[in-house]
């Protein structure tokens, strides 16, 4: 982390206090935010000029890009929602609490993958108790956590395996907790207090910031994400979130 703030800011960092590092990284995000919330302006503009240029050409040839377009659209949705979560980050953290069904949360967002997941030939199968209370909740920062982690099993697998949504509630500690089992090579133990490190990945691609971001919006929720491999192999994240015991009746 202080090796990419020192380059990324030109200021040397190996000496500052945590809180000064945080302030640091504050400052990249919001520049990060930028940066590619420009390019998105520019792309936006253009696919709505495409659009205009497609409704000129006939309705059998138009109707074959639709689904493109529609795909080309709802990236450009995430991705604007992941400068929003930037600047949430870089500036004072503040959630839009209303009440939020996890249930239906967790199916939007693998069905949200599950296109992406069936390409790569990996199974994504969700098991939920039954009976499980709504909590309150920011709606788009939980989706985004449980994007990022469900994005992680994906790229963790690879190609043909299986992930596994499991959320039970626990009524002794009054906990919803959101389990994602992959079937992907797991994550060796000396990694395992490393990986929700802000910029640690293992990825040659890979940003370093999803599971981060997942983790620091569990714990604006008062919730955590712990990390373990399974006894069969393959990674296991778990996301909890309290709920109050108003909300138990509310399944």
């Amino acid at each position: 982390m202080e090796t990419i703030l020192a380059k990324a800011l030109g200021q040397e960092v190996g000496q500052m206090a945590t809180t000064e590092k945080q302030l640091l990284l504050s400052r990249l995000l919001a520049r990060l935010a930028h940066e590619i919330r420009n390019p998105l302006s520019s792309l936006d503009i253009h696919v709505q000029l495409l659009e205009e240029d497609l409704a000129q050409i006939p309705a059998s040839e138009r109707e074959k890009l639709t689904d493109r377009l529609s795909i080309i659209h709802g990236e450009l949705h995430r991705l604007e929602n992941i400068v929003k979560q930037f600047l949430r980050l870089a500036g004072p953290s503040a959630l839009d609490l209303e009440p939020v069904d996890i249930a239906k949360t967790v199916e939007h967002v693998c069905e949200l993958l599950r296109p992406e997941a069936a390409a790569r030939q990996i199974e994504i199968a969700v098991r939920m108790t039954g009976g499980l209370p709504k909590i309150r909740a920011d709606s788009v920062q939980l989706t985004q956590a449980l994007l990022n982690i469900l994005i992680n099993a994906l790229q963790a697998v690879e190609r043909q395996g299986r992930v596994t949504v499991q959320v039970d509630r626990s009524e002794a500690e009054r906990v919803l907790a959101i389990q994602v089992t992959d079937t992907g090579p797991g994550v060796p133990s000396e990694r395992l207090t490393t990986i929700f490190e802000p910029y640690f990945t293992t990825k040659s691609d890979g940003s370093g910031l999803g599971l981060w971001i997942a983790q620091q919006i569990a714990a604006a929720h008062g919730g955590e994400i712990q990390a373990g491999n399974a006894p069969g192999g393959g990674a296991v994240f778990r996301l909890r979130l309290p709920f109050r015991e108003s909300e138990s009746s509310r399944g």
